[in-house]
């Protein structure tokens, strides 16, 4: 059996990670503990003050398939290049001649969200095109 995992972000501002997250992975913010209608209620309830309540986020994939994705704040900045990095497969399954417009048309909606490109790993007959790019706070991803 497989082991039950997620990914964990330190992150500068948790709240706006998760907000680029869940729209880059058509993820959800992760539902709150039963008992409660609302984060709110559940942080009033633990008695969280306001300061606080952007200290950890959570997204969620909606089919229960995918791995949770945590953000936690941390105090210091990114300072190098992520030693692990999330790769979005935007073109997975599309035919080669195809690959090129679907990894175009990833970048063009994940820069309108905040992220930005980094650089371009041109295809050299051995790999394929990939783009490495940034989320909000600088964490590098690939499209590919």
């Amino acid at each position: 059996m497989a082991t039950e995992f997620q990914v964990t972000f330190d992150s500068a501002d948790p709240g706006a990670q998760a907000v680029f997250w869940a729209q880059a992975l058509h993820y959800v913010a992760a539902p709150p503990p039963r008992g409660f209608d609302s984060w709110d209620a559940a942080l009033d309830a633990w008695g969280v003050p306001a300061e606080h309540r952007n200290d950890r986020a959570a997204i969620v994939d909606p089919d229960g398939v995918g791995p949770r994705v945590f953000f936690q704040k941390v105090p210091e900045s990114k300072a190098v290049k992520n030693r692990v990095h999330l790769d979005l497969r935007a073109a997975a399954g599309a035919p080669p001649d195809g690959r090129a417009a679907a990894l175009e048309a990833e970048r063009v909606r994940l820069t309108a969200l905040g992220a930005r490109e980094a650089w371009r790993l041109e295809p050299d007959g051995i790999d394929e095109l990939c783009i490495v790019m940034c989320d909000p706070e600088g964490n590098e991803f690939c499209l590919d």
